[in-house]
């Protein structure tokens, strides 16, 4: 299975925090629209298919991850 970049992952699960501090379940039809399509993607980056799983399937990866990933560069 592919995975979602570190960064990437970090990103989403920044942007889910801040869409439920924020209370966009409860907020306008654009903001709940927007935690619902983080929420799909945190999903679909993980494997999983409800955000408690992923979110902690992204926090796992993201706990293994060195300050500068270096991932991306080949050899």
């Amino acid at each position: 299975m592919l995975m979602a970049h570190p960064a990437v992952l970090r990103n989403l699960v920044e942007q889910y925090e801040t869409l439920r501090a924020l209370h966009a379940e409860n907020g306008s039809r654009e903001a709940r629209q927007r935690l619902e399509d983080v929420t799909y993607t945190l999903c679909v980056s993980t494997g999983t298919r409800d955000i408690d799983a992923a979110l902690t399937a992204a926090r796992h990866r993201l706990s293994g991850v060195r300050p500068a990933d270096d991932s991306l560069v080949t050899a």
